[in-house]
């Protein structure tokens, strides 16, 4: 079984930064993609961000130059750095991870983190 651990969301004026971790912990072989979601009130949940194992990224348009995704193999854990906040990026933010537990043949299994929430003020 994986426990994902987030942390660092609060509240911020717009303009402001934040830093959001999640380190994964408990039955992990591998690793292959990581990535944050966020889901707004009223909103469908959307991909904020992700990075593979070959460190390969994607970001939302809405997020691209303001938020940077890394990954620390060594500990499992990921980072979102969140500059230039705005008052739209408002949400619940939940980290995602794609992983396989015992061994390379192992199916692929996803979890998420019970999420953090992220509030900008205008």
């Amino acid at each position: 079984q994986v426990r994902l651990v987030e942390s660092g969301g609060g509240s911020v004026q717009a303009g402001g930064s934040l830093r959001l971790s999640c380190a994964a912990s408990g039955s992990i072989f591998s690793i292959n993609t990581m990535g944050w979601y966020r889901q707004a009130p009223g909103k469908q949940r959307e991909l904020v961000a992700s990075i593979t194992s070959g460190r390969s990224t994607n970001y939302a348009d809405s997020v691209k130059g303001r938020f940077t995704i890394s990954r620390d193999d060594g500990k499992n854990t990921i980072h979102l750095q969140m500059n230039m906040l705005k008052p739209e990026d408002t949400a619940v933010y939940s980290c995602n991870v794609w992983h396989r537990s015992a061994s390379a043949a192992s199916v692929p299994l996803s979890v998420w983190g019970r999420g953090t929430q992220v509030t900008v003020s205008s």
